[in-house]
């Protein structure tokens, strides 16, 4: 692609576009949180990670969040509200992440994503930095978010 930056020459430069992500770090009462066991065949790893997923066509970021929360874990989540935003590879790419926190959720029915996760779990927040810390939480948009919610405790 050819980029004209302001006040720079025109030069060639690859990017990657994607369709914006809408994520969610559910907390429930006990101070848990709602994480999901996973394989990526891409870095061949296994990983905890907080729903989330493409946002659809028309859908709203806050409706894609909870729509995602309900497919991949069977969770449904009343509201959710801002975390954190971020672009994860702008150097190379439009991609953002929109991270979202709800505060509780009602089991429902089994996850429709049945691919999505080997294991779902309520993992207490407690635990979340020194899973950080182990790379057992490496997925962007879980460590944004994540990392969010432990520096707003106090």
């Amino acid at each position: 692609m050819d980029v004209e930056p302001p006040g720079r020459d025109r030069y060639e430069h690859h990017l990657v576009r994607f369709a914006p992500v809408a994520a969610t770090v559910v907390l429930n009462g006990q101070d848990e949180v709602l994480m999901m066991w996973r394989h990526r065949f891409a870095t061949q790893t296994w990983n905890w990670e907080i729903p989330s997923g493409i946002v659809e066509d028309g859908e709203s970021l806050e409706a894609a969040a909870a729509r995602e929360v309900l497919e991949e874990t069977g969770w449904q989540v009343d509201a959710v509200e801002p975390l954190a935003y971020n672009q994860p590879i702008g150097g190379m790419s439009n991609a953002e992440h929109h991270v979202f926190l709800a505060r509780g959720a009602t089991y429902v029915a089994a996850p429709v994503d049945t691919h999505e996760a080997d294991r779902i779990e309520w993992i207490p927040l407690d635990r979340i930095q020194e899973m950080i810390d182990r790379r057992e939480i490496v997925a962007g948009v879980a460590v944004t978010g994540l990392l969010q919610v432990l520096a707003r405790r106090s």
